[in-house]
């Protein structure tokens, strides 16, 4: 079969299109006019409402035996939502932590958040005692949900800590938490479960109003060195990666010669969901896109490759993928050959050489590769289909609402095939670092351009290529060395599972490089330095 049957400029006319969900239009936003979908919610909780509407009785969450529909977690949520108001305090604006490995009552709860028009402040799980609570006292959390594991990290300066910034509750989500609470701390399904008074007003018209402009979320990102930054979304800004997320495969579609058809057929598809819902890719991409598309989420607590590959055969799970490293081991696991439909590369640059092996694995699937940041609450570029095939080491092209600019270390414009640091702008990208400005500023323009921080080029189509981390570059005796180029020429060892290149102090050259690897099991204790040293010389 000839490809591609449209071109770019077609593919996207009808992408964009009147009609379509991408269709978009310019709107004034933060003084600014910007390209913006055209048919997006104008907030979070008119989109859950949407979803519910629509696919009320199909299956939603599945987590460890539990089954629950769209109408299900609804009502839980809704519930949740008038005991925080009523019992709690909790008003439109405020924060809520939510802190907890993936689990059904995290979903249940991101949604109450916004049905209230609370702010979800989502803190990484596996942070130590220090940078956890730094996180909840920043945010100034009105109400805290953690699971029975943070609650033991927290007990220690639970009762300090919630003076200080006034929270007016601590629940622990897990069902089955210790029969003896810490002090301070009650279980959530007790909480909600005994509530007697009212809640199913909170979505009365007395409530207010959730604007495109109000605050949606706060998600952290943590860099080299210092404390995690708060991401303030607003509803907009979070809600168009919903779109987003999904670009590259329509492209690829309309690529094909297909049509788009938003209407789905056939038993009910899956979603596997094994990365962290604290993250930008567990919730702002796989949560809002299987959402949107009437989806059930499968949910895993924890990332054991043969239990995620009897969860996708047995819940028909179309959708699947997550770090490089997962991918890897799914390769490699008893689901090779299993047809999926798509499989997605994302967190991290995925090497070539991984993304051949899936195409071997799992010949049925479409691969995809997003690019994004926290800050952009995920994708700004997808690449899918064929066009990630014929160029497996570009990220893709800029999404419809989205630009890309290369800028040098002088600051100009550079045309396409030269190197600079990868700028960013859309109507995806944060407000800013909560109650940072400084940090804002550093990483934003005043017309609303992102610094990404990653170096990068673009190709005369706008397909852009991520080279490295600008903080990950290796300077050895004034010689320029890619980080990821390094850790490409090893991923072409199959023994290999994870390798990170950094640069180490040198008196003489200023930095050395050092390579540290994880091998697969089967493996270990057989791979030798001098055999990786070699692997690298070759490549």
């Amino acid at each position: 079969m000839s490809w591609p049957k449209r071109s770019l400029a077609e593919a996207e006319a009808i992408l964009c299109g009147p009609g379509s969900p991408h269709e978009i239009e310019t709107r004034l936003v933060d003084g600014r006019l910007q390209r913006v979908y055209k048919h997006l919610a104008p907030s979070l909780r008119d989109f859950w409402l949407s979803s519910v509407e629509k696919y009320h009785n199909n299956t939603y969450v599945v987590f460890e035996g539990e089954r629950l529909t769209y109408g299900q977690v609804h009502e839980y949520a809704l519930k949740a939502a008038g005991v925080y108001y009523s019992a709690y305090g909790v008003r439109k604006g405020d924060r809520i932590c939510i802190c907890s490995r993936n689990c059904s009552e995290f979903t249940i709860n991101w949604w109450a958040c916004h049905l209230l028009g609370a702010v979800p402040v989502l803190v990484n799980a596996w942070l130590p005692l220090e940078p956890l609570k730094y996180c909840i006292i920043h945010t100034q959390c009105r109400l805290l949900l953690i699971d029975s594991e943070r609650a033991a990290v927290l007990e220690p300066v639970l009762t300090a800590m919630c003076s200080e910034i006034g929270v007016t509750g601590v629940l622990v989500l897990d069902a089955l938490c210790d029969a003896s609470l810490r002090k301070g701390m009650e279980r959530y399904h007790d909480v909600v479960n005994d509530f007697v008074g009212h809640w199913r007003n909170v979505l009365d018209e007395r409530y207010p109003a959730i604007l495109p402009e109000d605050n949606a979320a706060i998600m952290f990102t943590s860099g080299t060195t210092g404390l995690p930054k708060g991401v303030l979304s607003t509803q907009r800004q979070f809600l168009t990666n919903s779109l987003n997320t999904v670009v590259g495969n329509r492209r690829a579609a309309l690529r094909r010669g297909e049509n788009l058809n938003s209407t789905p057929s056939g038993p009910q598809k899956g979603a596997l969901i094994a990365v962290p819902l604290f993250h930008v890719t567990g919730t702002t991409s796989y949560t809002m896109m299987a959402t949107m598309l009437g989806m059930k989420i499968v949910l895993m607590r924890k990332w054991i490759v043969e239990d995620a590959a009897n969860l996708i055969r047995l819940e028909n799970v179309c959708v699947a993928g997550g770090v490089p490293a997962m991918v890897s081991d799914l390769i490699d696991s008893s689901l090779a050959g299993y047809r999926l439909e798509g499989l997605f590369f994302g967190g991290s640059p995925a090497p070539e050489i991984l993304t051949e092996r899936a195409r071997q694995v799992f010949p049925g699937a479409q691969l995809s590769q997003g690019y994004g940041l926290t800050e952009t609450n995920s994708i700004s570029v997808g690449n899918a289909g064929e066009d990630y095939v014929t160029r497996p080491s570009s990220t893709g092209r800029a999404c419809p609402v989205n630009d890309i600019m290369i800028i040098n270390e002088a600051g100009a414009r550079v045309p396409p095939g030269e190197i600079g640091e990868i700028w960013l702008r859309g109507p995806n990208v944060m407000k800013e670092y909560w109650h940072d400005p400084e940090a804002t500023s550093k990483i934003l323009t005043p017309d609303g351009w992102l610094k990404s921080g990653d170096i990068g080029s673009m190709d005369e189509e706008g397909f852009l290529y991520v080279k490295d981390r600008i903080k990950d570059v290796i300077i050895r005796g004034g010689e320029t060395i890619s980080s990821v180029s390094i850790e490409n020429a090893l991923y072409t060892d199959p023994r290999i599972l994870e390798v990170a290149a950094v640069g180490v102090p040198d008196k003489r050259l200023g930095e050395l490089v050092a390579v540290v690897v994880s091998i697969k099991a089967p493996y270990r204790g057989q791979v030798t330095e001098t055999s990786l040293m070699l692997v690298a010389q070759k490549k």
